[in-house]
């Protein structure tokens, strides 16, 4: 599915996850989250949308799901791959290159612990190089919330580093 058509239908669908949510007994704040993270997986796996018949039965069943899982957990859950460059530099000592490897699997962690909304925007951002705006169309949300978001998953990487690196 292409950007174009997977826009088209972003609304209708959040809808439907939204009353989903709300009819599984979600607050209107938790459905809309929910929703949010609906659409966002759906954006993952949009490249394989169509093998399914009804998407909007597929949205439904994610929302409830996740609604579930929300009750259950207390929280949401996070996206378990990342992709990642490794980086290999022939001018480092062998302690040098274990050290930068060490910080490289940290930061992948500290990543993939990022809640899921929060994941996703970042990678849509970084490593799609999409503009908040894109994203915001995408997704179905305001791009103040795409901002937020984005802001939001930075800071709580640099307050990671920081208490790493003990300041």
């Amino acid at each position: 599915m292409n950007e174009e058509a997977f826009a088209r239908i972003v609304p209708q669908l959040r809808c439907c996850a939204i009353k989903a949510g709300r009819r599984v007994g979600a607050t209107e704040t938790e459905a809309e989250d929910i929703a949010q993270d609906v659409m966002l997986r759906l954006w993952q796996m949009r490249n394989d949308l169509g093998r399914f018949v009804s998407l909007e039965s597929l949205v439904v069943r994610m929302a409830h799901n996740l609604t579930l899982n929300l009750r259950r957990a207390g929280n949401a859950e996070t996206i378990g791959n990342s992709e990642t460059a490794c980086v290999a530099d022939v001018q480092l000592s062998p302690s040098d290159a274990l050290e930068a490897k060490e910080n490289l699997e940290w930061l992948e962690r500290r990543i993939n612990d990022l809640p899921t909304t929060e994941y996703t925007i970042l990678y849509m951002r970084q490593v799609e190089q999409r503009s908040n705006e894109e994203i915001s169309h995408l997704l179905g949300i305001a791009s103040t919330s795409v901002s937020t978001l984005l802001a939001r998953a930075r800071r709580r990487l640099l307050e990671d580093i920081k208490r790493r690196k003990g300041r």
